[in-house]
């Protein structure tokens, strides 16, 4: 006869969870007292878009790869299993078609991307091992002179999903000597994650000849983003003792006084070299380098590519597609021509300038972020949060553009979408 009292009190809570569930819908419901923007569409991976691929191997592998997906919030099914002896710099490319096979078998359809979790091996063959596993083994991709290699797709595409649109999976390692040090870079690049960090570009001009061919478009590159993030052009062969490092551009066999510098999360930095990718044992300095004294990301050919800066990052394309707010994966390899021969290391998901800050006032609506995505967008709008979103014009954002007004907009909910990623409004 107790149990009435429990009944009401269960019946009570369960009216008030209802209560405060339709007082919530009415909110959405209700239409705003000025225009509120509910998304505007940036590119950038996802992490449930990003494959981790772990040797089982390799106890090192298993350890970061497991701590990779609990900081990235990455599905369990997007780990894919291979195994293979872990310690070696090269696989054969026998060895290497196997185990691609194996992951283009398991690999759930809706990723995009990959994330190896070693260091080693860096290299299949002629070529490095994130492209292998991005084209499959293929000598097209390799030269054994100086000569020009196969072109990428990708280089400096608009594609959001990079497998859909031409059947690859663009990889990135996350390298280094120790699962302490895999931990910190990905802690950094989770720490970058939309900080918008007010940092400098520095393009170092060195005295080596060879190694300096990116300098020719310094000046030009300066001019031009100049006003997007402050760009500045070093004549040196040592840039020391900055506290502002976002991204770091130079060509030399070694590269001095790294540690005097402070890099700030979610930096990028390589050198033009021979052999940065030989992550172990090189003559040259190895890429690791760049991400011991604290980047995130880096890049280094693992094979003798000659001095042809379509086989490195255009600083200026990598730049661009960072600052648009795409994930480091993407705006890497979306610099390199020909990739085949470079190894890109670092936190792939890292994203620093993702995230477009909006402001009503006024019967005005001010957008704004450190370098909108050029493209032509559509503009909808709503009652509701919830909707229905109707279409009520098209916008077309040029280069440079990184903030947007409207001075006279009518109350109302809006989202701004990309016309390559349209979906039916609801």
């Amino acid at each position: 006869m107790r149990a009435a009292p429990r009944l009401t009190k269960l019946k009570r809570v369960r009216g008030l969870v209802l209560g405060l569930l339709v007082l919530a819908a009415a909110a959405h419901a209700a239409p705003p007292g000025h225009a509120v923007v509910t998304r505007f569409a940036q590119p950038g991976l996802a992490a449930g878009q990003l494959g981790v691929i772990v040797n089982d191997d390799d106890p090192d592998s298993v350890a970061i790869a497991a701590y990779y997906l609990e900081k990235r919030g990455i599905p369990a099914a997007n780990l894919i299993h291979v195994r293979f002896k872990p310690g070696r710099s090269t696989l054969s490319r026998e060895e290497f078609a196997a185990l691609k096979r194996r992951v283009d078998r398991i690999t759930p359809g809706n990723i995009q991307a990959y994330a190896l979790t070693w260091a080693q091996p860096y290299r299949v063959d002629c070529m490095s091992i994130t492209s292998a596993f991005a084209f499959g083994f293929d000598p097209a991709w390799c030269a054994s002179s100086c000569k020009p290699t196969q072109p990428s797709p990708y280089f400096n595409s608009s594609a959001a999903r990079p497998f859909d649109t031409y059947r690859m999976r663009p990889a990135m390692s996350l390298a280094a000597t120790s699962v302490a040090e895999a931990k910190q870079l990905i802690d950094r690049g989770v720490a970058a994650d939309g900080s918008n960090p007010a940092g400098t570009a520095y393009l170092v001009s060195t005295g080596d000849k060879a190694r300096n061919v990116r300098a020719a478009g310094y000046a030009a590159l300066r001019t031009q983003m100049q006003r997007i993030l402050p760009t500045k052009i070093v004549a040196a062969d040592v840039l020391e003792n900055k506290s502002d490092v976002m991204f770091y551009f130079t060509g030399l066999t070694h590269v001095a006084s790294l540690d005097s510098n402070r890099f700030l999360p979610g930096a990028i930095a390589d050198h033009l070299t021979s052999a940065g990718g030989e992550l172990f044992g090189g003559s040259q300095m190895s890429s690791l380098a760049w991400l011991q004294a604290g980047a995130t990301g880096s890049y280094g050919a693992v094979v003798e590519p000659c001095n042809f800066p379509a086989k490195f990052p255009l600083p200026g394309i990598v730049m661009a597609h960072y600052l648009q707010g795409e994930t480091l994966l993407e705006a890497y390899w979306k610099s390199v021509q020909m990739p085949g021969q470079g190894l890109f290391i670092g936190e792939p998901l890292a994203r620093p300038f993702a995230g477009v800050a909006h402001h009503a006032r006024d019967g005005g609506l001010t957008l704004s972020a450190r370098l909108l995505a050029p493209g032509d967008y559509e503009m909808q709008a709503a009652p509701s949060m919830l909707g229905p979103y109707r279409s009520v014009g098209r916008i077309r954002i040029g280069w440079g553009t990184s903030e947007l007004k409207f001075n006279r907009i009518p109350p109302a909910y809006y989202r701004f979408e990309r016309r390559a990623d349209l979906r039916p409004a609801r």
